[in-house]
């Protein structure tokens, strides 16, 4: 992963900011809402366990949208950009690249409506969802999604199995704290069924549905004696593809 998503065992890096707001101005809102309409309209919702009518909804939007694609957005960010920017303005960049790389709109009408609105904030906005959209919205925030999927094989590894960790290729985006790379573990937990990532991250190894684990650490293996308090044990879930036999 790139520097800014990857900062585990990392020393002086604060200050730490402990703001407890999740919205700190007005727009972060918006910001958010904009996320989750994406998200309940996303086209990968017709293999949700839920059966939404997404191939039926009367929407432009037929791209795929979920949490992995925000990540990605932001993790495709420059390191110093990055840190710039405030936790939904990070959003705010990715979801706008998303739309130009699409092409539901120009970037050169991207920037001309952003600066039709700073001139004039109180002009209407683009008119709401229809009937149907405000349903389907309603819906995913009660239903939501999973990627818990069918899968008919069975897990490689059971509870108490000693693993190590995987050491894949660097690819712009992982759900491996590059932290856990090569270290050994215990499974204290198999999920029952298996769980698709939405983004096939390619050599990395994930994308499809496979089995996930729980997997012990002892603090002290990762970070050291010196720098572990005693008796603390870390525990990650991880996708099988990242677990291999003991070495």
């Amino acid at each position: 992963m790139k520097l800014q998503h990857y900062l585990g065992g990392l020393e002086n890096l604060g200050p730490v900011d402990l703001e407890k707001q999740v919205f700190v101005q007005a727009w972060e809102k918006r910001i958010f809402g904009i996320h989750t309409v994406m998200m309940a309209e996303s086209a990968h919702l017709v293999e949700a366990l839920p059966k939404y009518p997404v191939d039926t909804l009367p929407t432009t939007f037929k791209s795929d949208w979920t949490w992995a694609s925000l990540r990605t957005g932001a993790e495709g960010m420059q390191p110093f950009e990055y840190f710039k920017f405030r936790y939904y303005e990070k959003w705010l960049g990715g979801i706008s690249g998303f739309f130009v790389d699409k092409g539901y709109i120009g970037g050169d009408e991207l920037k001309s409506k952003a600066d039709f609105y700073r001139k004039e904030p109180d002009a209407p906005l683009p008119d709401k969802p229809s009937a149907p959209i405000r349903e389907q919205i309603v819906r995913y925030l009660m239903e939501g999604d999973s990627g818990l999927r069918p899968y008919a094989d069975a897990p490689l590894y059971a509870r108490d199995d000693t693993v190590t960790i995987a050491d894949p290729v660097a690819v712009d985006h992982t759900r491996l704290p590059g932290y856990l790379r090569n270290k050994r573990g215990k499974v204290v937990e198999v999920y029952p069924g298996a769980f698709a990532y939405f983004v096939n991250t390619g050599l990395d190894g994930i994308g499809e549905p496979m089995p996930v684990y729980r997997v012990a650490f002892e603090a002290a293996q990762i970070w050291g004696e010196e720098k572990s308090e005693p008796n603390t044990t870390i525990y990650a879930d991880l996708f099988e593809a990242y677990l291999q036999p003991p070495r």
